[in-house]
């Protein structure tokens, strides 16, 4: 009895010997390479990027969304007045900026000619009366303090008609190249603010990133949001991604770009075309350091396909069958240099 179980246990020894050896030595099918997989699951959560309150919602939970349309509201009354302000802000710096390149008016240039004039002639006026006071002072017929007044008088003239002069100068020279590039500086300011504000006027409008259906409608009309918060959970259905993994003895077999098939379970649907956009360059399912020949022929790679799906027949997290079309080993060639970037997973 016990030699026979003796014997049982070294037939099946053997025979499991011989299976290691097959699997571990086995090489890859030459047919084309059968995958599963599945639909992957992509939602985005889709807020303001200003704050408000709503003023309307264009669509509500289940309704399909096409990119770039309008899917929410904000009352825009106060980006509106904001816009008012800073334009009226924006004209008055342009008017000032203006100005300055103009240069000053010949009526105000003319203006400071005369008071040179008037000045001119009060110091010829002044000079007269100290000349005078002068000489009554030589003569002892004049006091003292009526020559300090007359001369006093005098200086004064004198030093109103020298900045008569110089505002005289002023004016022709017009204004300073520092005080332009500041009015200059001025105007690209109030019309940066503008900018933000017509931008923020647009973000008022909830705009849809993609095609898709809409999940969750989170907030409702007349409720104040904040810049980002959720209003719409949104699952992406354009374009349609397939996750799926390919073991380690197939890994060399496919490539990025390679055109593929997809089917579903459900009978009498046709198949659909797409491709490989993405392969893993980290193995899952075992260690990270593989010691042994047994251990890697568990090493699976996750791959992406890009799915063109005109029918609209996938849904999200639906299981599918993938046949790549093209199983070819790839090959090096002079024209044909690895990519030194590496990949990575988006």
């Amino acid at each position: 009895m016990r030699r026979g179980l003796a014997l049982v246990g070294l037939l099946l020894l053997a025979v499991g010997a011989a299976g290691g050896w097959w699997w571990v030595n086995r090489q890859p099918s030459q047919g084309p390479i059968q995958l599963t997989g599945n639909v992957e699951v992509r939602q985005v959560n889709l807020g303001f990027k200003v704050a408000g309150r709503i003023q309307s919602l264009k669509v509500d939970e289940g309704d399909s969304i096409a990119e770039g349309q309008v899917l929410a509201q904000l009352e825009k009354v106060y980006f509106e007045d904001s816009i008012a302000q800073l334009i009226a802000q924006r004209d008055q710096a342009k008017a000032n900026l203006a100005k300055m390149m103009a240069g000053n008016r010949p009526e105000d240039i003319a203006q400071a000619e005369a008071s040179v004039k008037e000045k001119e002639a009060t110091l010829a006026n002044a000079k007269i009366t100290f000349d005078r006071a002068d000489q009554l002072f030589r003569t002892s017929v004049g006091t003292r303090k009526a020559l300090d007044d007359a001369q006093a008088a005098y200086r004064e003239a004198d030093a109103r008609l020298n900045s008569a002069r110089e505002a005289l100068r002023l004016m022709r020279a017009g204004f300073r190249v520092e005080d332009i590039d500041a009015a200059r500086a001025q105007l690209a300011d109030r019309e940066g603010a503008l900018q933000v504000a017509q931008r923020q006027l647009a973000d008022s409008d909830l705009i849809a990133p993609s095609q898709g259906v809409v999940l969750s409608r989170v907030r409702e009309m007349g409720a104040i949001v904040g810049a980002g918060e959720t209003v719409f959970v949104v699952s992406l259905t354009n374009p349609v991604w397939v996750r799926s993994f390919v073991s380690a003895f197939d890994l060399g077999r496919i490539r990025p770009g390679m055109e593929v098939s997809v089917k579903i379970d459900t009978p009498g649907t046709p198949l659909l075309k797409g491709r490989i956009g993405f392969i893993s360059t980290t193995a899952e399912f075992t260690p990270k350091t593989v010691e042994t020949q047994e251990l890697r022929t568990a090493l699976v790679y996750r791959i992406r396909i890009v799915v063109f799906d005109p029918g609209n027949i996938l849904r999200q997290g639906m299981p599918v069958t993938i046949s790549v079309l093209d199983t070819g080993p790839s090959k090096l060639t002079s024209t044909t240099a690895p990519s030194l970037r590496p990949s990575t997973a988006p």
